[in-house]
């Protein structure tokens, strides 16, 4: 899957955007019409969660998007993909159903 990555007020590794890739890359299992995707990053100054992931997925007809903090990027791009696992799931059902 094409996907951009941002990271806003710093410059991300390469291993977090490896990162990314792979476990966005994951989500063509649940739903294979995805066209690309858009991955922002942000560090903000409040507590202990002080790392946001959100994540812009473009599917025909649609546009998926999941934003959740953590402790660390993996963390939360973690989390972002099991919340766009589940959204891909209804998608395609209802898809299915619509056209059914």
């Amino acid at each position: 899957m094409k996907l951009q990555v941002q990271s806003i007020h710093f410059d991300a590794d390469r291993k977090l955007i490896d990162f990314i890739q792979r476990k966005l890359d994951k989500l063509h299992t649940f739903y294979d019409r995805v066209v690309d995707g858009e991955v922002f990053l942000r560090l903000n100054n409040e507590g202990i969660e002080n790392k946001t992931v959100e994540i812009k997925l473009r599917v025909p007809g649609s546009l998926l998007f999941a934003t959740e903090k953590a402790r660390s990027f993996e963390e939360a791009t973690g989390l972002a993909a099991t919340a766009l696992q589940m959204q891909l799931r209804k998608f395609k059902t209802k898809i299915r159903n619509g056209r059914s």
